[in-house]
């Protein structure tokens, strides 16, 4: 549905023009948990200038599933970056319930990530050496819980996730299912409202793949999550709520991805000056 801006009628005193604009821009926010207007995002190397976004602007309503589609390069991991605070755009805004992550002091943006985000790995970034329960409270001892509690909390997201035989291995002695739920627990053990994936299922084999993702849809409905999903993926991208593109750096509705069931997962596509962005 097209939402225009309210127009005042003729005489009408500027003041209560601006108040009007304001409070659509309010009602608008209090509908998206995520916003991200004209994201643009530039890496340079050397005198090399490599534009991976440009000009982003997007919305998600809380609750909302959303998947991120585009070949590899297109700037998908370089978004996620962004809505989770971890890199900072060129131009560009992200709001998160209405509040402009740019207004954040340094302090301000590590509790928006340390309570506000989850960040799913495609490589699961797990420390070998530590225990799966360990590796779990991590995020919970970082922010400065209790280690009782937070190692606590992190058993109890072992067991939601299918894990609770497995909590004093050594994520160095888990199959690669059992390190990506170990990493779905680990992004959601601080209890966030946004849940970024960035390919959580790309290094898995077929039943793997589908076990994980059927996880997350479970763990998405039953903790009222918003979640974005980037993938190569479109059978499962086609499972989310809505799917947009992202190519050349500029985002787009992905119509045909939603009606059209792709016969086999995409290819990653070529290397490129912007491989390792995408």
């Amino acid at each position: 549905m097209t939402m225009t801006t309210p127009i005042a009628a003729a005489g009408t005193p500027a003041e209560t023009i601006v108040g009007c604009q304001r409070a659509f821009a309010s009602e608008q926010n209090e509908r998206n948990l995520v916003r991200a207007e004209s994201l643009r995002k530039v890496f340079h190397s050397g005198a090399v200038e490599v534009t991976a976004l440009s000009g982003v602007s997007f919305a998600v309503a809380p609750g909302e599933m959303v998947a991120l589609v585009g070949p590899s390069g297109s700037g998908k991991s370089t978004l996620l970056h962004l809505l989770a605070a971890l890199d900072r755009p060129t131009s560009g805004t992200v709001y998160f319930g209405g509040n402009s992550l740019a207004a954040f002091a340094e302090r301000e943006l590590g509790n928006f990530r340390s309570h506000a985000v989850g960040f799913i790995w495609q490589r699961h970034q797990l420390l070998a050496d530590f225990t799966a329960v360990e590796n779990v409270a991590m995020p919970l001892l970082i922010r400065g819980d209790a280690a009782r509690a937070a190692l606590g909390t992190a058993r109890e997201w072992l067991n939601e996730v299918g894990l609770s035989d497995r909590t004093e291995h050594r994520a160095g002695e888990l199959s690669g299912g059992e390190q990506q739920r170990v990493a779905i627990a680990r992004a959601l053990v601080t209890g966030p409202k946004l849940l970024l994936a960035d390919e959580p299922t790309g290094d898995l084999d077929e039943e793997n793949t589908e076990s994980i993702f059927e996880l997350m849809q479970r763990l998405h409905r039953s903790h009222h999550l918003t979640s974005i999903l980037a993938t190569h993926n479109l059978l499962l991208a086609q499972r989310a709520d809505r799917v947009m593109r992202l190519e050349h750096g500029l985002l787009m509705p992905d119509d045909e991805a939603l009606t059209h069931r792709a016969p086999e997962r995409a290819a990653s596509g070529n290397s490129s000056i912007l491989e390792g962005l995408g």
